[in-house]
């Protein structure tokens, strides 16, 4: 990518997507495009055709999705599925059709098996069942990367996929009906320290076991990629390190200052046993996580704090 290449960034209000508009902009790229949804509806395909005619970007980071926990995913399966798969697929088509250079699309780490064996390498995709709580997100993120690969494949267009693991940072979402399980654990901590209350309920039995990565450092490995990574396969991106929730919630109340105590509500789904990705092609390409789990949990609480009235709304 050239400093100056016009550069959209699909997505960019999310948290990936403004880590990489804020990665794009460390780097000196100045000619970024970028579109609130409502501005322009990424589900609707001829205003998509129309937005790709008009402004013609040289290269894509799809990073809009609609996306969710376990109690979103379970609820809303119908509009998962549709929306993310009418986004993608607006998205990518107009890329082929307006030629665009390099288009990369991020995936999920829940396009894995549930079962599948552990690290989860890249060709562990449609090797089995997937976990039912998230199956249609997952089942449209599949649909994105075979999308990527067919016009790869019919077309020859660069599309590339990554699939990263569990993501957290700036601008995380913190609504409890619809969040992560670390930005949830965040708010639900700092409530209860704030409220004084004697203890915090926690879904599940804290036993399976997570991996995350820090917003900024997947968006500087996207960056990475978009330069030094044109092949047909996906590639996974996350730290190559995981913890058990029971260990994640410890670490979370430490940051936080909470010293109530923690009830495991095992009515409760604790999803996939384990999800720690096989990240041995992105360090062979040349880049590896440089914020740790602790340091990134502090970061993102004094986000959290600084945006936390419109969260409490």
């Amino acid at each position: 990518m050239e400093k100056k290449s016009k550069i959209y960034v699909a997505g960019h209000r999310g948290m990936v997507g403004s880590a990489l508009v804020r990665a794009l902009e460390k780097q000196g790229f100045t000619n970024l495009v970028t579109r609130t949804s409502s501005e322009l509806d990424l589900r609707d395909q001829q205003a998509v055709a129309r937005f790709f005619a008009e402004e013609q970007p040289d290269y894509v980071f799809l990073a809009a999705a609609k996306v969710g926990g376990i109690l979103a995913n379970n609820t809303y399966r119908a509009e998962f599925l549709y929306d993310n798969l009418m986004m993608e697929a607006n998205v990518i088509h107009q890329a082929y059709v307006q030629g665009v250079k390099k288009l990369l699309f991020l995936g999920s780490s829940c396009i894995y098996p549930k079962l599948a064996p552990q690290p989860l390498r890249e060709d562990a995709l449609l090797t089995g069942l997937l976990e039912p709580t998230n199956e249609p997100y997952a089942i449209a993120k599949i649909a994105g990367i075979k999308l990527c690969e067919a016009y790869r494949d019919q077309y020859g267009c660069n599309f590339i996929s990554v699939m990263p693991t569990n993501l957290y940072g700036y601008g995380d979402n913190y609504d409890l009906q619809g969040s992560h399980v670390l930005p949830a654990l965040i708010r639900k901590f700092h409530e209860a320290k704030v409220e004084g209350k004697p203890q915090v309920e926690v879904w599940g039995t804290g036993s399976p076991k997570r991996e995350f990565l820090f917003a900024d450092d997947l968006a500087d490995a996207c960056l990475h990629l978009m330069e030094n990574y044109n092949e047909r396969e996906l590639v996974n991106i996350g730290s190559g390190e995981d913890l058990s929730i029971r260990e994640l919630v410890s670490l979370v109340a430490t940051v936080i200052g909470y010293e109530g105590e923690v009830k495991w509500n095992t009515d409760k789904p604790d999803g996939t046993p384990r999800k720690l990705m096989d990240v041995s092609k992105l360090h062979g390409l040349g880049w590896k996580h440089t914020i740790e789990l602790p340091e990134g949990i502090q970061l993102a609480y004094q986000d959290f704090l600084q945006h936390y009235e419109q969260y409490a709304l």
